[in-house]
């Protein structure tokens, strides 16, 4: 077979194509994604005894790409030494091809991919904590080879079983943003039932999982949205109270008033836990408005990374930052084993076709998308 038309799952199991479409960054073109990401043709890679190469059915798109695209705030490919890169770090596809140590999947397999990828052979793999790894890197962000591919090569460590009752696209969409929620939330932030749980920026594809997170374990999730027109959305997933950030100059610094306005809603009490991702404008209310003991745990910046607080609120009160990145296989496993049970319901907002891969990425630059978006790949449209 010397070309795969999208669309089509081959007939015979493992057949291969010479070569396969990829979205394609390359250095002289690093900058805006519509520029950046072009579609080539490009060899099928090879796997090692311990990889898995995955037709990919579907490809979800996270901001990771954007930076991809753009170079900044570092160039993917300094860090990979390819000449081009293949981002994507969210996929559904099924197992085409398995390493010759694989074991526990094999060809024909339906999965959703993790992105966490780590040596396996270390004593932080193997007894802390793979992200401790020195070798842990983002699949389709530090590594090449991603999902906005016909074909994509993982470590089999990353496979886990497709929900049967979601489509390609929606199981496409949930991996990277869902994974690192329940890390946060779970393993982290160690939140309980009953916790009063602040969650900045509900109605995104972090936020929408925190809320029914704080939901299944029995916590109060405070859903802070850019404006009332989403409050449904976020009442839908489980939010007990709502605050319209837009009412408050939180670029100003520590917002006492907001913190005030959670009070009001919670009946005097503060949060036990902020989940924060936005960065520069939230975080010094975080540290103003996080109870006594409570948790400020944070997997990004969006808004900005250099972060001004005032530390006087976090050690007299004697709270706690908490980074944190991703998420471990075992993690992986036990958050997608409750979209398997239908706990947790991934929330997708648009699909793309292949050819419009480059848009949807630049559509989140812009900030002009709502929730999360997917690429059909393989997967037939409807």
């Amino acid at each position: 077979m010397k070309r795969l038309e999208l669309g089509i799952v081959p007939g015979a199991i493992g057949e291969l194509p010479e070569r396969m479409q990829a979205v394609v960054i390359r250095r002289e073109r690093e900058g805006d994604p519509r520029t950046a990401m072009q579609i080539e043709d490009v060899p099928v890679p090879e796997i090692g005894a311990s990889e898995v190469l995955v037709l990919t059915m579907a490809a979800g798109v996270n901001f990771n790409g954007v930076w991809a695209a753009r170079g900044k705030p570092v160039s993917v490919l300094k860090l990979t030494g390819e000449p081009y890169h293949i981002a994507g770090s969210d996929a559904s596809g099924i197992v085409w091809k398995v390493g010759a140590e694989v074991r526990r999947w094999k060809p024909g397999d339906h999965v959703v991919l993790h992105c966490n990828q780590s040596c396996g052979q270390c004593g932080e793999c193997n007894g802390l904590d793979p992200m401790a790894c020195e070798q842990q890197k983002i699949w389709g962000y530090e590594t090449s080879w991603g999902s906005f591919a016909q074909f994509t090569k993982v470590q089999a460590q990353q496979l886990l079983p497709k929900p049967a009752h979601l489509s390609w696209e929606e199981a496409a969409s949930y991996g990277l943003t869902y994974f690192t929620a329940y890390r946060m939330l779970v393993d982290q932030a160690l939140m309980k039932p009953g916790d009063n749980v602040l969650v900045w920026g509900a109605a995104g594809g972090l936020g929408v999982i925190a809320i029914q997170l704080c939901r299944l374990i029995g916590a109060n999730a405070i859903a802070v949205i850019g404006s009332m027109a989403k409050e449904p959305l976020v009442r839908e997933f489980g939010a007990v109270h709502v605050i319209d950030r837009s009412r408050f100059d939180l670029a100003a610094g520590p917002s006492k008033e907001f913190g005030k306005e959670i009070r009001r809603l919670t009946g005097g009490r503060d949060p036990d836990v902020v989940f924060e991702h936005v960065g520069r404008e939230t975080f010094p209310t975080s540290v103003l408005v996080c109870k006594k003991f409570g948790t400020v745990v944070i997997c990004g910046a969006t808004s900005g990374y250099e972060l001004n607080f005032d530390v006087r609120y976090l050690w007299m009160r004697q709270k706690t930052i908490a980074g944190s990145h991703f998420a471990n296989a075992h993690q992986c496993e036990r958050a997608n084993r409750l979209v398997l049970e239908g706990k947790i319901k991934p929330v997708l907002d648009k699909v793309f076709p292949f050819a419009r891969t480059a848009e949807a990425h630049q559509l989140m630059a812009d900030n002009h998308h709502k929730g999360k978006m997917a690429i059909r790949i393989q997967a037939s449209g409807s």
